[in-house]
């Protein structure tokens, strides 16, 4: 038997032909440090945009006092979203559709095209930034302007291009019966949207204590007989009522009629429901947040402790922000 032997190595060579085709090798079996290097610019030039948006809604909000609208365009964005539908953007959801005038149309969204055109603005300004961010960032922005918690956003949601990619109507809640769905009544028609979407009774709870900023106007959604100006204003929705977290004056355009008194304030006001409906809003789906056996537990909760009703919205309202959302990179973009 012959005796065994290491294999002898051949030396590696060390002309030119051969020491390029080594660099090839390695090349394909490492990252791009090229590539790598565009995209940590590209990411990093974005989140500069995103940092500059949010500073220009904190001016636009500051001035303006639009928080609620602007609360109410990311819903409508996020809310149409089915889970049942796989396919992207066909799921609905997050992704910028509410900016073109076919969904803008649709009943739910009455006087949203407002809230589109104090973005426009911004937008033209960071052109990169997706409609579908910066109508998410301007929620979360607004919210927390008010008084409200900081929601560990992230950010990198990629648009529809087309008003063809825009969803059905008739995927968001509404107030009155008859309702869309068939439901007959409106904790029935509250858990066919939601759990369409994917929340809990839980969930649904305190998402509605986002009502706790906002008006409803006869010209929108027309609950209400309170209308646009003075005319027709509230004690609390009138121009000289100082509904404002910070205790400045300055509500906006006067009009409508709110859930709360101090309807430019995130707390949790909502869940205390005074017996004020000459000039405080409260709808079906409302009294269905505080009748319904399983809803009321959660209600009272959030009545009680303001710190919860913050904790759990806020993991909330970063739950719908991303539904139906595409991520670019995937695991998105934080700003803080």
């Amino acid at each position: 038997v012959p005796p065994c032997h290491p294999p002898t190595e051949k030396p590696l060579s060390s002309s030119p032909n051969s020491m390029e085709r080594l660099k090839k090798i390695a090349q394909h079996l490492s990252p791009s440090a090229e590539g790598l290097s565009k995209t940590e610019t590209k990411a990093s030039k974005y989140r500069e945009a995103l940092l500059g948006a949010r500073e220009e809604i904190i001016k636009m909000v500051e001035e303006i006092n639009c928080n609620p609208i602007l609360v109410r365009l990311a819903w409508h964005d996020a809310g149409t979203y089915d889970r049942n539908v796989k396919a992207w953007p066909k799921c609905g959801g997050a992704n910028g559709s509410i900016r073109f005038d076919l969904e803008l149309g649709h009943g739910a969204n009455a006087g949203l095209v407002k809230a589109v055109n104090y973005l426009k603005r911004i937008k033209s300004k960071y052109p990169i930034v997706s409609w579908a961010d910066l109508i998410q960032l301007a929620s979360a922005t607004s919210i927390e302007h008010a008084g409200g918690p900081k929601i560990p956003m992230i950010y990198g949601r990629v648009d529809v291009e087309t008003k063809e990619q825009c969803p059905k109507e008739g995927n968001l809640p509404g107030a009155y019966p008859p309702f869309g769905d068939g439901a007959t009544d409106a904790a029935r028609h509250l858990r066919n949207v939601f759990y369409r979407m994917g929340f809990n009774d839980r969930e649904i709870v305190v998402l509605s204590g986002a009502h706790t900023i906002g008006r409803a106007f006869k010209e929108r959604s027309g609950v209400v007989p309170n209308g646009y100006g003075e005319d027709t204003a509230t004690k609390f929705t009138c121009p000289f009522f100082k509904a404002r977290s910070d205790g400045k004056e300055g509500i906006g355009m006067p009009g409508g009629k709110s859930w709360t008194a101090n309807w430019l304030s995130f707390d949790n006001s909502y869940f205390k429901r005074k017996n004020d409906t000459k000039d405080l809003l409260w709808m079906p789906s409302d009294s269905a947040l505080h009748e319904d056996p399983s809803f009321k537990v959660f209600f009272a909760m959030y009545g009680h402790d303001q710190e919860l009703f913050f904790f759990d919205y806020k993991k909330a309202h970063k739950k719908l922000s991303e539904i139906g959302s595409k991520f670019i990179p995937d695991g998105g973009i934080r700003l803080d």
